[in-house]
């Protein structure tokens, strides 16, 4: 008995977090400006990060009626109920059974016979299967919590992005509508110059053909517009509809980012959590598979009321009480034990890579994240300067087509559309800017009750 008791030490055992994780290196060490800062911006509210009213109705909806969202919190109450079948089991179960019967033999007087009895039945849990059951139980409960927080992060930066998507068209929208109106401005002039002879035919043409194409992109982001709205409807659980907006001019960014070091991000994200305790209930399954080796102990026994003891029918009724101790050691079951074992350390190791592969793949998206927060300012930065200076390109070419002979209208289209192009760069820009911030608020576990 001493001996198998040592041996079955381990089944008892805590999980405990692997040492050989690489969370000391996940961030890149030019993008922490203070390393010892723990501050993350991840921690930070939703409601603190998104400031847009309009926004903020749109995240309170979705997070009440999103069809995901709703899913994960029914699993979270599935797990609930498992580790609540878990806890109990420890206690006894009692079972009552009454039993009735009335028997008549060739039309002579029948017999009256009953049972009013009772039983019970006890596990004594030795060897630990009861406890590796309770603690994988809990395991999936915090599963499943943390795939419920995922889920809301999720919702929350999808919201978020499609919103600020929604802007950026409006946008996008409103400046292609005015290049149209400029446009065909412009097209009525030159066909007026073309019947004067100040113009050729070839300068009508192909300003009309530029008309064109711009009229043509034009009805595509109105109808991307569309298929925005609608989809953001979906998220919300709502019918398609308009959605009630402002504009992107109106939107902040915060004014400094942190990332925190990474062993808080390990207790920050969802999905690294998540994969942790699906790893902890991969643990508990392979000492649930260990301990079926050991011995069960069971306790039983049965107690009540019978007016039939043997093959005599008495009157009035016995007590009856039986009261039984079973011990079970498996021998040999066709090598079912071994292999189920075999399964369960296999399935642990897997859970073990998923749950550093995850951690490297938070690292990637918080560098990632940073990065493109970086280029995008870059980039804004560069578009607006271009756009002042196309602006004056466009002034002068305008002036020298109009009053003199050294300009042509060739180089008027080019400098136009240059600086249509611009300004859809720097409305992209911007929209950049907003949704590598919500990303990185995602990467970094943003979004928690």
């Amino acid at each position: 008995m001493i001996a198998v008791m040592a041996s079955s030490c381990s089944i008892y055992r805590k999980y405990q977090r692997p040492e050989e994780l690489p969370v000391d290196s996940l961030y890149r060490a030019e993008l922490i400006a203070d390393p010892e800062d723990t501050v993350s911006f991840g921690s930070m509210p939703w409601e603190e990060l998104f400031t847009d009213p309009c926004l903020k109705d749109l995240i309170d909806s979705g997070l009440v009626h999103n069809t995901d969202l709703l899913t994960a919190i029914q699993r979270v109450e599935q797990a609930k109920a498992g580790l609540y079948s878990a806890k109990w089991a420890y206690s006894p179960s009692l079972n009552l059974s009454p039993q009735g019967t009335l028997t008549s033999i060739d039309a002579n007087e029948p017999t009256y016979t009953y049972n009013l009895g009772g039983s019970v039945s006890w596990d004594i849990d030795l060897f630990g299967q009861l406890l590796n059951a309770k603690r994988g139980a809990q395991a999936t409960l915090l599963q499943q919590q943390a795939y419920q927080q995922a889920v809301r992060s999720q919702v929350i930066s999808t919201i978020a992005t499609s919103y600020y998507a929604l802007l950026m068209m409006d946008e996008q929208v409103r400046i292609s509508d005015e290049s149209v109106v400029i446009w065909r401005e412009q097209v009525r002039t030159l066909e007026a110059q073309m019947k004067v002879g100040l113009v050729n035919e070839n300068a009508v043409t192909q300003a009309r053909a530029n008309l064109y194409g711009l009229e043509a992109s034009n009805a595509q982001l109105k109808q991307q517009q569309k298929e925005t709205e609608n989809a953001l409807c979906s998220l919300l659980g709502r019918v398609s509809g308009t959605i009630e907006r402002t504009t992107l001019a109106e939107q902040t960014l915060p004014e400094t980012v942190s990332t925190g070091v990474p062993l808080y991000l390990l207790s920050n994200r969802p999905d690294v959590l998540q994969a942790e305790m699906t790893l902890a209930a991969a643990y508990y399954s392979t000492n649930q598979a260990r301990s079926a080796f050991y011995p069960q102990l069971t306790l039983s026994g049965s107690a009540g009321w019978t007016n039939s003891l043997g093959q005599a029918v008495s009157n009035p009724a016995g007590v009856l009480i039986n009261a039984v101790a079973q011990l079970a050691q498996p021998i040999f079951n066709k090598g079912q034990l071994r292999a189920n074992l075999r399964v369960s350390k296999a399935e642990e190791e897997i859970a073990k890579l998923n749950y550093r592969q995850t951690i490297l793949n938070a690292g990637q998206e918080v560098n990632d994240a940073l990065f493109a927060i970086e280029t995008a300012g870059v980039m804004l930065e560069k578009h607006q300067a271009q756009c002042v200076d196309l602006e004056r390109t466009v002034k002068t070419a305008d002036l020298l087509y109009r009053k003199s002979q050294s300009g042509s209208y060739l180089e008027l289209l080019t400098a136009q559309q240059s600086l249509l192009n611009a300004q859809l760069s720097v409305v992209s820009d911007k929209y950049n800017q907003l949704a590598y911030t919500v990303t990185l608020y995602q990467a970094l576990g943003g979004g928690a009750e």
